[in-house]
């Protein structure tokens, strides 16, 4: 998989880009359901909450998902959940970024379950529930449609688990934004990579940021 992210930095015409290769996977019908792990302040969670849409917003950041919960605020299909994901279930500490306390609104997307990503403070988090998302899958007993996930680096754990137990398959589109740059990262997605080559999943798109 060659990594085009940077296609999408490009001025003016790099959002065009990204909404045209897209556009296809956020095509969704009534009665589908789209899942936005990593909401934040639910700008794609608009872009999915199409009529008869159920979607499912999960944002661990409190700041953020104050601003969540007020952005979709009439959005009766939208079910906003103050909840990580990983690959188990229990409550653990977020980390929030060094640079915080600045502008929470503005940096509240480094917020994370990893500890030892550089630019977190240790001194500075929060404890939430995290949830076994391919359990949630499983219990949710219906096909999704679209799955964006965009979680600070736990995406490796929630994908590979979906893998394992094969829920995997009951997603029809899956747009990841992978965190590789960081050091403790890089191997892991590298291994994550090779798997889904190894497998043949066509359902995952690791290129989405």
């Amino acid at each position: 998989m060659v990594n085009i992210k940077w296609i999408y930095d490009l001025p003016k015409i790099g959002p065009y880009l990204r909404r045209v290769r897209y556009q296809k996977a956020f095509d969704l019908s009534s009665g589908e359901i789209a899942i936005d792990c990593g909401a934040n302040v639910g700008k794609v969670t608009k872009r999915m909450a199409q009529p008869g849409v159920t979607v499912y917003a999960f944002e661990p950041d409190p700041n953020a998902f104050r601003i969540l919960k007020a952005n979709m605020k009439g959005y009766e299909n939208v079910i906003c959940l103050n909840k990580a994901v990983s690959d188990h279930n229990g409550v653990e500490k977020i980390y929030f970024t060094k640079r915080y306390k600045e502008d929470p609104g503005k940096w509240s997307t480094g917020t994370t379950l990893l500890h030892d990503k550089p630019h977190v403070d240790q001194e500075n988090s929060v404890s939430v529930e995290v949830v076994d998302f391919s359990e949630f899958i499983r219990k949710l007993g219906k096909p999704v449609a679209l799955f964006k996930l965009d979680v600070e680096g736990e995406e490796i754990r929630v994908l590979n688990k979906l893998i394992d137990t094969g829920e995997i398959s009951n997603i029809r589109n899956i747009l990841v934004e992978t965190h590789e740059r960081f050091p403790s990262l890089k191997d892991q997605t590298k291994k994550l990579r090779r798997r889904i080559r190894e497998l043949k999943l066509k359902n995952i798109d690791l290129n989405w940021a």
